[in-house]
């Protein structure tokens, strides 16, 4: 009998905004969510494994497990990708306010 072994991938500081979206891709992808602890920026030793009442303060970490590593690659490809397209569409909605316009 063959043993398998889990492989993980842990997300750290990941957007409240983008939390559900990583939850749905691991869920997609044949992943399972080992952990999900919103971590205190300014006390090492808090830790929460639910969402505190005042979460701001605190970094959001996910820890997921696979059977399989590449299930593992691409999610942290399309959360990559999804942060850099995050980054790339702020970046345009700056560009005109920062242009000065004269008549």
């Amino acid at each position: 009998m063959e043993k398998f072994q889990n492989k993980y991938l842990e997300l750290k500081n990941i957007s409240k905004d983008v939390v559900n979206w990583v939850e749905d891709i691991a869920e997609e992808n044949n992943c399972r969510i080992e952990r999900k602890e919103w971590k205190s920026k300014y006390n090492s030793y808090v830790v929460y494994d639910y969402e505190p009442f005042c979460s701001e303060g605190f970094e959001i970490n996910i820890l997921l497990s696979s059977f399989d590593i590449s299930y593992l690659n691409f999610i942290k490809y399309l959360y990559n990708e999804k942060l850099s397209t995050i980054e790339y569409l702020d970046n345009c909605i700056k560009i005109p306010a920062m242009k000065n316009y004269s008549l």
